[in-house]
């Protein structure tokens, strides 16, 4: 760990790559547009479709709030790291969307954010402590 005065912090952190894709059962009527094998990916937190491809803002919706969950490192009995498949938010239509895990990459701080880092055991209250209080 680097000292108070240490000006090498190490201000990395890895995020996982994802992969978000359609998955249709056969014989279906499929209702909000999508067809088996639509998808995007997220690197960081920049989101990439194939060209040409379209992808409804309603199925975006239905995994947008899981995705910056689904990119960090987390323990592997956590739901997070097992379940991975989300329903389509149309009640009536049967697809899904796959969440999976493609890739690392890493991240610096300084690369993504104005607001300076704490060395660890110098901030006011440590994640440590804001938990024990919880």
């Amino acid at each position: 760990m680097a000292s108070l005065g240490s000006s090498s912090l190490v201000d990395t952190f890895q995020l996982y790559d994802l992969r978000v894709e359609v998955i249709c059962p056969p014989g279906e009527r499929i209702l909000c547009g999508a067809k088996e094998g639509d998808h995007f990916i997220l690197e960081g937190e920049m989101l990439h479709l194939p060209p040409g491809q379209a992808f409804s803002i309603y199925s975006l919706s239905a995994v947008l709030p899981l995705l910056a969950a689904k990119q960090r490192i987390t323990h592997p009995n956590d739901w997070m790291s097992t379940d991975a498949e989300v329903a389509c938010p149309d009640p009536n239509c049967k697809s899904k969307l796959r969440i999976s895990r493609t890739g690392v990459r890493t991240f610096s701080h300084a690369e993504v954010t104005v607001v300076p880092l704490i060395p660890q055991g110098y901030s006011q209250t440590s994640a440590g402590s804001a938990l024990a209080e919880a």
